[in-house]
């Protein structure tokens, strides 16, 4: 049963996060980046204050890539939307239900964004992670966990913001959920990891023994298939199955480019191992081109937006260009991510098969992470991209006090093997047991007094005078 809210407080904490390795994707190398954290004070009608929390990298260049942008720039943006979201949320006075309250401030927040020359994908980072803090003490309110939490549609997520859809098409797809008790890892072998031999692709050490894995694209055909083939060979002497996931970041600039690339894995015995372990290809193009140009026939291999997810109304509109599937991440909404899974599910009886994927850009051990894979495992993601394990040392630089507490409070999903607490990975799979804790999938907060203040930004009119 939905429950009411009022908003009491919203603060916003960051801490520094260095990376383990360089990670290198589209058009930038990260080697360090801010995590972003919420905390949330509200109160529930009936029921008293509430404190709620969430987490997630502050990533530059991935919500909007404009060239003209320095990747301090782009952060700057993700902050920006923070602060305009929380102006939003706070000018609510009256009790709404946590669903209401994001679909009365999401419009709103794109046009006072898109005043500052912040895109909508990035306009939509500040109420999803609001959105997580708030549902976490929703939850805790209610003395209740996420799984069933959401199957009794605890937030009141209904259709408003999804004309396609009933309000029952929502409620019946969140009663009929039957969370995994477990998830596989994607393992990410980014654009300058190492391919070959100790550290490589096929080596347990570095993929935690996955059986999924997820290659980032550089948007050149001749380059990727010649990389993609070694790929391929090293993972052949995994001496298990294995499926593949290809993503480009929007690095193919068109369909001519796109088409190159499909012939050679539909033609080149080199790429024969890739191609016949491939599930999908994710987001190849720029997010404005891909709205302009339906697949045809490459849409027989399957491909699924990404950053082109930045409204409710995407996958529709992916969908009749020939998308089969989209990305769920908590970076871009977990509301929209359970709407585009009943449609999905929805759409999928009609005989053709429609899903939703896990792609990890910003979860971090700790809150983040957790809230991500409860998040997949609630609506059916069987294997997740999880890049946070192993280009960032465990939990990095959060107090080895705070990386115990969730080890003690998680022991299913963090292990201390002498070198620090990390992501327990159990034969290529996280657990997700721990996640029925009271609240959204944790049952600790983090180290408020080791945080940070979110750094005050300028706006992208001021960086750019």
């Amino acid at each position: 049963m939905p429950v009411r809210l009022k908003l009491r407080d919203i603060a916003f904490f960051e801490r520094p996060v260095h990376f383990a390795r360089p990670f290198r994707f589209g058009a930038i190398t990260i080697n360090a980046t801010p995590q972003l954290f919420v905390r949330v004070e509200i109160e529930v009608e009936g029921r008293g204050s509430s404190v709620g929390a969430s987490a997630e990298l502050l990533v530059p260049k991935w919500f909007d890539k404009r060239p003209e942008l320095s990747p301090a720039q782009t952060v700057d943006g993700l902050r920006r939307s923070l602060q305009i979201a929380r102006g939003l949320y706070l000018a609510q006075t009256g009790f709404q239900t946590a669903f209401e309250l994001h679909a009365s401030c999401i419009g709103a927040q794109v046009v006072a964004c898109t005043k500052e020359n912040i895109p909508p994908l990035a306009a939509a980072y500040g109420p999803a992670e609001m959105d997580k803090a708030i549902l976490d003490a929703v939850l805790r309110a209610a003395e209740t966990n996420f799984f069933d939490g959401m199957a009794g549609n605890i937030a009141g997520i209904d259709a408003r913001l999804s004309s396609d859809l009933k309000a029952a098409d929502i409620a019946r797809f969140l009663a009929d959920r039957k969370p995994l008790q477990s998830v596989a890892i994607r393992h990410t072998v980014g654009l300058d990891d190492t391919v070959e031999g100790g550290g490589g692709v096929a080596d347990a050490r570095e993929n935690a023994g996955a059986r999924y894995f997820k290659l980032k694209l550089a948007g050149y055909p001749a380059a990727d298939a010649e990389r993609l083939a070694r790929i391929g060979k090293e993972l052949d002497t995994l001496g298990h199955d294995y499926k593949v996931t290809l993503d480009a970041n929007e690095q193919y600039a068109d369909l001519a480019a796109l088409h190159a690339l499909i012939d050679r894995l539909d033609h080149e015995p080199a790429l024969r191992s890739i191609s016949s372990s491939l599930l999908y290809v994710e987001q190849p193009m720029p997010r404005d081109i891909t709205r302009q140009s339906p697949l045809g026939s490459l849409a027989a291999r399957g491909f699924i937006i990404d950053e082109a997810d930045d409204s409710y109304e995407a996958f529709p509109a992916a969908r009749a260009l020939g998308y089969r599937g989209i990305s769920s991440k908590s970076c871009k909404g977990l509301y929209k991510s359970i709407v585009n899974a009943t449609r999905a599910a929805k759409w999928s009886g009609g005989g053709e098969k429609f899903f939703v994927t896990g792609e990890d850009l910003t979860c971090q051990a700790g809150l983040a992470v957790q809230q991500d894979l409860a998040l997949g495992a609630f609506i059916g993601i069987a294997h997740a991209e999880r890049n946070g394990h192993h280009y960032v040392d465990g939990f990095g630089d959060a107090p080895a006090a705070e990386a115990q507490a969730f080890a003690a409070a998680h022991p299913d999903l963090y292990a201390d093997a002498g070198q620090g607490v990390r992501l327990n990975i159990h034969n290529g799979d996280l657990l997700t047991g721990s996640l029925t804790a009271t609240g959204f999938a944790t049952s600790v907060h983090p180290d408020w007094s080791a945080l940070a203040p979110l750094e005050q930004p300028k706006s992208l009119q001021e960086q750019l005078a």
